[in-house]
Formats: C-alpha cells, sequence, structure tokens
C-alpha cells in the first residue's frame, strides 16, 4: 500500500496515474480538498480511501501500519507569495516532522517534496548544498528548514528518506492552481483568450524575456520518484531539473510556433512591465545542478522542452 498526501494536487495525482498503469490502486490519498476545484484530478483514479489531512496523523498514529510499504509527501501550501509565517511552518515544516518519525519509525520509505525555490536567487549555484542555499520568501523558508531537519536527524536512518527538489515542473492536471501553475499554462491561457503572450521586460541585468528557468516535464518528475521507491537503499536530497536553463523568449518561440503549426491562431508576444512586488525576489535564473541524482545511477534524459511543450499543448487541447 502506498500513501500520496497531496494526492488530489499536480505531481501528487501524476503519480497516482502512473501507479494505476502499473496496475496499483492499493492507495491512500490524503489531501484538503477545501472548495478547490483538484478533486477533478482524482476524477478517474483508483484509490482505495481518502484522508482528510487534518485528521491523517491521528490515522495513522492508531493503525496498523505493516501493509504500508512508502509514503509521498507532496502535501503542502505551494504558494510562494504566502505571507502568513505561522502557517506555512505549521503546514509544511511540523506537518511534515511528524509524518517523518513515523515514517522511520515504521521503518516505511519516505519521499518527500523539497523545492528549487531554497536556492533564492541562486548567486552560488543549485547544488544540495548548504552553501547555495538562501531562500528569499516564506514558502522557501518552510521547504528550507525541513531539508535542514532531514538532513540532521536521518544521517543514520534504517530506513530511506528522499527530498525531491523540483524545478519549475508543467504538464498536465495543474489546472487547478491558479497563479501557481506553470508559465506554460498562462502562456496557454493567454493566447487562447487574446491571441497575444506576454513576457516581462528586462530587470536585475536581463534584457526583455531573457530572464531563465529550468523547466521539467511532469512525467520526468514521476519517473525519479518511482527510480528511489525501486531503489530503496538510496538516501539524500536530490535536484529535479531538465539540466538546462531555457529563456523564456526561447519558450515564447516554442509556444508560438506550435499554435502556428497546430491551430488557426496567431499569437504576437509583448514585454510587460516588470512587476514591482517580484523586484528582489524572482528567480531570474535557475539551472539544476543533477550530479548528486546521477550518481544514485539514475541515467534517464529528461524530455526537451519543445516536447514538453507539445506534449502538454495537445493534452490541454484535448481536455474534458
Amino acid at each position: 500500500m502506498f500513501i500520496v498526501t497531496g494526492g488530489a494536487g499536480f505531481i501528487g495525482s501524476n503519480l497516482i496515474k502512473r501507479l494505476n498503469f502499473q496496475n496499483y490502486s492499493d492507495i491512500i490519498v490524503v489531501d484538503n480538498l477545501g472548495d478547490s476545484s483538484k478533486f477533478l484530478n482524482l476524477s478517474g483514479l483508483k484509490i482505495s480511501d481518502f484522508i482528510n489531512k487534518n485528521d491523517f496523523l491521528n490515522y495513522f498514529k492508531n493503525h496498523d501500519l505493516k501493509n504500508i510499504e512508502a509514503i509521498f509527501h507532496f502535501g503542502a501550501c505551494s504558494a510562494t507569495t504566502e505571507k502568513n509565517g505561522n502557517y506555512l511552518m505549521k503546514n509544511n515544516y511540523e506537518y511534515s516532522k511528524e509524518l517523518l518519525h513515523l515514517s522511520v519509525e515504521n521503518n516505511l520509505q519516505f519521499i518527500y517534496a523539497s523545492s528549487a525555490s531554497v536556492y533564492g536567487l541562486g548567486l552560488n549555484g543549485f547544488q544540495e548544498d548548504f552553501n547555495c542555499e538562501f531562500p528569499i520568501n516564506l514558502y522557501a523558508f518552510s521547504k528550507f528548514q525541513f531539508d535542514q531537519y532531514v538532513r540532521k536527524n536521518c544521517k543514520n536512518s534504517k530506513s530511506q528518506v528522499v527530498g525531491l527538489r523540483y524545478f519549475n515542473v508543467y504538464g498536465p492536471r495543474e489546472n487547478h492552481k491558479g497563479a501557481m501553475a506553470s508559465p506554460m499554462q498562462h502562456f496557454y491561457n493567454q493566447i487562447k483568450s487574446s491571441e497575444e503572450l506576454r513576457l516581462f521586460k528586462g530587470y536585475g541585468g536581463y534584457q526583455n524575456g531573457e530572464q531563465s528557468r529550468d523547466f521539467v516535464y511532469v512525467d520526468d518528475c514521476i519517473d525519479v520518484n518511482l527510480f528511489f521507491l525501486r531503489n530503496k537503499s538510496k538516501s539524500g536530497i536530490f535536484n529535479i531539473g531538465s539540466g538546462r536553463s531555457e529563456s523564456f523568449n526561447n519558450l515564447a518561440k516554442i509556444i508560438i510556433d506550435w499554435f502556428e503549426k497546430y491551430s488557426n491562431l496567431k499569437p504576437s508576444l509583448k514585454y510587460i512591465d516588470f512587476p514591482d512586488h517580484l523586484k528582489g525576489k524572482y528567480q531570474s535564473y535557475t539551472k539544476a545542478d543533477l550530479n548528486n541524482l546521477r550518481s544514485t545511477g539514475y541515467l534517464n534524459e529528461f524530455t526537451s522542452l519543445k516536447d514538453g511543450v507539445s506534449k502538454y499543448f495537445k493534452s490541454l487541447n484535448n481536455q474534458k
């Protein structure tokens, strides 16, 4: 049996879909649906139970766990703009600590979501090393603190503990994320509504649209999760990105070319002022260092940006 916290979310529901494809359906989903439309991510998927996140820790403490093999912990507040530090630390840090201890005490594989946001502006690079880490928002700080807690308390753990630092993930099942959805979804929606794709003007030494990110397709992220599930002797904190940094101008070209090839739309490109509220808080450059991940024996190639955009947009065109 697998437990997937945040199972109705973006990466969690994609993992469940893949597990279903591999004939696994004995899966407990833990989430907080609220008034979100993310329940649609579970429609059509096979799971054995759903538990509200507020009830889960008590459930976990009071039930026999001998049939549980692994916990995938994606559940968190993922809003990088959230300003309530107490809420973030309780939800992303304290909750994760409790779940970690329960997993280690019961010898369960524990694979959790960290974030590339811990690198802040990336002034010292993007290696899984304390000297590279300097979070610049509260969300990143909550993820950073949990990584530090894992490093301090799980050095000699007999059970697997893996933290995966996701860079800019994009792909199907992120419709519910609103402002936190990937740039790909925002650009797709912009073009559909106005035939215009909007990029930021230059700021902080970057020319118009030349800010660049490491974009990684969600299917590649699932591949990495399942690699660690199969290799339970491997623990640590690892980057998940493509290992490439792509400018927004290049991304825009790929997207515009796709629309011109597969639709009747002829999108235009427009540069807009860099938002004041993001100045000093925006990652203008990211690029995952994959040496640590590759050292585990994970050798799969990551999907190219062009192929990933094409797959994603075709799925958006076909979605119900």
